[in-house]
């Protein structure tokens, strides 16, 4: 069974880190996060209601 050159397992190594850094941002950076609580909060706080 032939060996591969050390210069072709660095650059499989290389391919494999880039793919798994690149798949790993896409993942982090395609979350879209609903800020729906913030802005009921934000509206409580203006309204505010006396009763006395």
């Amino acid at each position: 069974m032939p060996q591969m050159a050390p210069m072709n397992w660095m650059m499989l190594f290389l391919m494999f880190s880039m793919i798994f850094m690149l798949f790993n941002s896409m993942n982090y950076f395609s979350f879209i996060y609903n800020n729906k609580n913030k802005s009921k909060l934000t509206n409580n706080k203006n309204k505010i209601n006396w009763k006395w």
